[in-house]
C-alpha cells in the first residue's frame, strides 16, 4: 500500500481556492488606492479665466481645447468624463505639465477681433493667445493623457478581477451575486470595497440566512449613490475644487 502525503493529494484547484481569496483580499484594495490617487490627480478642476492667463504667461499650458462642457456617460465608476469639443464652446480646458487638467468659462472667440500676428497676442483674448503661444487646438499625448489612461486601465483590471471572483468564485455569504453586482456599481468603487470587506476581510462563518437579493442591491445602489453624491457636493463646497475636483 502506497501512502500519499496530504500536500500531494490536494487537488491543484484546491490550492487556488486558498490562494485567490488571499491575493484578492490585498490586491483589490491596493489597485483601488492606486486608481483613486491617479484619478483624483487628473480629475478636471474648475478654474477661472484669470488662472488660464497666469498659466499661459508662465508657460504652463501643454494642451487646450474649447468645448461645450463634459460628456459623462456614466459607463461605470472608473470612467472619466470626456470633453465635447466645440469651436464656439462656452469653456476652455487645458492641461499642465504635472498632468492636471483645469477648465474655465471663457467667452467664445470673435474671429474679427483676432490680432494680425503673434506680437499682439498679449492684448488679444485667450483663444488668440493660446493659438499664438501653444499652437492649434489639440489634446492628448501629454502627461494628463498618460495618467488618465493608466487610471482607466487600473479601474478596468480592478473591475474584471472583482467580477471574475463574483461570478466564477464561491457564492457570496452576505448577499446574492445579483445583490453585490448592483452594489458594485456604486461611485468611486465604494461597492467593490464593501464587497471586499464583507466577503474577504470580515466574512461570516456561514451564509447569512436573509441574504441581500438583487432588488435590495438596486435599492442600495440608488440610496447609497445619492448619499455619496451629497457627501461629495458638501465636501466640494467646504474644501473647494482643488481638494474635491469634479
Amino acid at each position: 500500500m502506497v501512502e500519499v502525503s496530504p500536500s500531494r493529494s490536494r487537488p491543484f484547484g484546491g490550492r487556488w481556492r486558498v490562494v485567490v481569496p488571499v491575493a484578492l483580499r490585498w490586491g483589490l484594495p491596493v489597485l483601488w488606492v492606486l486608481w483613486a490617487a491617479l484619478a483624483w490627480w487628473v480629475e478636471p478642476r474648475e478654474s477661472t479665466e484669470a488662472q488660464l492667463d497666469r498659466d499661459l504667461t508662465a508657460g504652463r499650458v501643454v494642451t487646450y481645447q474649447r468645448a461645450n462642457g463634459w460628456a459623462d456617460d456614466d459607463a461605470y465608476w472608473g470612467s472619466r468624463p470626456a470633453l465635447r469639443p466645440a469651436e464656439q464652446g462656452w469653456m476652455i480646458a487645458w492641461t499642465l505639465p504635472n498632468g492636471q487638467t483645469r477648465y474655465a468659462s471663457v467667452q467664445p472667440p470673435n474671429p474679427q477681433s483676432y490680432p494680425d500676428g503673434p506680437d499682439r497676442s498679449a492684448q488679444a483674448g485667450p483663444d488668440a493667445r493660446l493659438a499664438a503661444v501653444v499652437g492649434p487646438w489639440h489634446g492628448g499625448g501629454d502627461a494628463a493623457h498618460r495618467i488618465t489612461t493608466t487610471a482607466g486601465l487600473l479601474a478596468g483590471v480592478l473591475l474584471l478581477l472583482w467580477l471574475g471572483r463574483l461570478i466564477g468564485g464561491a457564492p457570496p455569504l452576505t448577499g446574492t451575486r445579483w445583490f453585490w453586482f448592483w452594489v458594485g456599481l456604486l461611485p468611486f468603487g465604494a461597492g467593490v470595497l464593501a464587497w471586499t470587506y464583507r466577503e474577504l476581510w470580515r466574512p461570516p462563518a456561514a451564509p447569512v440566512p436573509d441574504r441581500g437579493s438583487g432588488w435590495r442591491g438596486v435599492g442600495w445602489l440608488i440610496l447609497a449613490g445619492v448619499g455619496i453624491g451629497l457627501l461629495v457636493s458638501v465636501a466640494r463646497i467646504m474644501f473647494g475644487t482643488t481638494v474635491v475636483p469634479g
